[in-house]
């Protein structure tokens, strides 16, 4: 139990959403309890979305918002229950989930389905998730259906059921593109707890440990300053893993003369970080290692003076692969003119994803990147992560003294009224700062 909910972000949020659906009724479930195997469930991690408007993170848990001129919060959540608390942990209940959370109503979960017609009564639209693609969303929209042809049987008293249904998701996704104050101090704290997992790792990593020597390095940093899962799969590769984007294995012995490529990041208070560091195992770059670092640097730098308001979201990418290209060129990887490789494409053997994504609850957060086809437009608040990369696989056309090097320098970065802070700024990254760093 929380000694003290801030409860007013979420108070605020319900607001927002009561302006979006008039006189409508908005119906927002949290995720299911997973079984992991037999008789084992995944930890219970809640529905961003729901979290989002709630502050809530109990399973078995779902919000109505009712529009209207008397708008009014409703919280559906599970019952005190001693027994079930013995076992499985404290509960708030409906009363103290109503008073401590600002909702102006709780109910037992067991009346969702017996209460669900009457809040559907003369309500033009209903918003609720469309498509969720869980085991959830069969029984969810099963209750749903239910109810409102429950209602359109009370035709002859007098009650009409909603004729409109609308994915409730992507009116928060418009709101969450915009991270308020509460957000940014959460991710703020979030980016420094990983900094100083990356930060261990550089200092803890040595040839001939197992990639999951340095994962465990990480998850202990993470755990110990209050951040207990990662916010998603940690990518520990070193060598020829490195060229790989999304291994996760962690199973290879790291040899002198790797560099180990690590992208992790943790959830701190419902929130993500996402970093990516790549250093050399035995402390020191080799010289083509160097090389191709500090091309990946260098296109990271130039992203960052282009994530500023007013700036299409897809700018940035642009200008890593025009910086990227070019250093392959210069790095004898490629051949032709900077305009013959951007036309062609050939740069895509070496580089071949996006330069960044939003981030927030999610580590890939939600919001529309495109607005009618064109770029969505950067405001202050966005998050974004900046990350290009290099992965350099052995072929006949390469060199042989850059096979395996992979290399993905990854930070997050809010976009200000006055440019950006970068919000994981304290991960070492420059050469001199990451040599210094391991020889510790």
């Amino acid at each position: 139990m929380n000694a003290a909910v801030e409860v007013s972000p979420y108070v605020n949020r319900r607001e927002r959403l009561f302006a979006s659906i008039g006189d409508g009724v908005a119906v927002i479930p949290t995720a299911p309890e997973l079984a992991r195997n037999r008789d084992t469930d995944y930890l219970y991690r809640h529905d961003s979305y729901f979290y989002y408007l709630t502050g809530f993170r109990e399973p078995q848990s779902v919000l109505v918002l009712l529009g209207g001129a008397e708008r009014k919060s409703i919280l559906f959540c599970r019952s005190k229950d001693e027994t079930r608390e013995i076992w499985d942990g404290f509960r708030y209940g409906p009363d103290a989930a109503r008073e401590i959370f600002g909702f102006d109503e709780a109910h037992p979960i067991e009346k969702f389905d017996e209460l669900l017609p009457d809040y559907l009564k003369n309500r033009g639209t209903l918003y609720a998730p469309l498509a969720l693609g869980t085991t959830n969303a069969t029984a969810f929209e099963a209750t749903l259906n239910k109810s409102i042809n429950a209602v359109r049987g009370m035709t002859r008293a007098g009650f009409s059921a909603p004729d409109s249904l609308v994915n409730v998701y992507k009116l928060i996704d418009e709101m969450r593109l915009i991270k308020d104050a509460h957000e940014i101090a959460i991710m703020r704290r979030s980016g420094e707890i990983a900094s100083l997992a990356h930060t261990r790792a550089m200092r803890t990593a040595r040839p001939g440990q197992y990639e999951y020597h340095v994962e465990a390095e990480i998850a202990h940093e993470f755990i110990r300053h209050g951040a207990r899962t990662p916010a998603y799969n940690h990518i520990i590769a070193s060598g020829p893993n490195a060229c790989v984007l999304h291994y996760n294995d962690s199973t290879r012995q790291m040899c002198d003369g790797d560099l180990l490529l690590i992208d992790a990041g943790c959830e701190y208070e419902g929130y993500a970080s996402d970093i990516t560091r790549t250093f050399p195992v035995n402390g020191k770059f080799t010289g083509p290692q160097k090389d191709v670092y500090e091309a990946v640097l260098k296109a990271q730098y130039a992203c960052m003076d282009v994530l500023k308001a007013g700036n299409a979201f897809h700018k940035y990418h642009d200008v890593a692969t025009e910086s990227l290209a070019q250093s392959m060129i210069d790095l004898g990887l490629l051949k032709g003119s900077l305009a013959q490789v951007l036309e062609e494409q050939t740069y895509m053997q070496f580089y071949m994803h996006r330069a960044g994504h939003w981030i927030g609850m999610d580590v890939h957060d939600a919001g529309a990147y495109r607005i009618n086809g064109e770029s969505q437009v950067l405001k202050p608040g966005m998050v974004v992560t900046n990350e290009p990369g290099l992965y350099i696989r052995p072929a006949a056309n390469v060199p042989e003294h850059f096979w395996n090097v992979g290399v993905r320098i990854e930070d997050d970065v809010l976009i200000t009224a006055d440019g950006n802070e970068n919000l994981t700024i304290t991960t070492p990254k420059t050469v001199a700062e990451v040599e210094a760093t391991c020889s510790r």
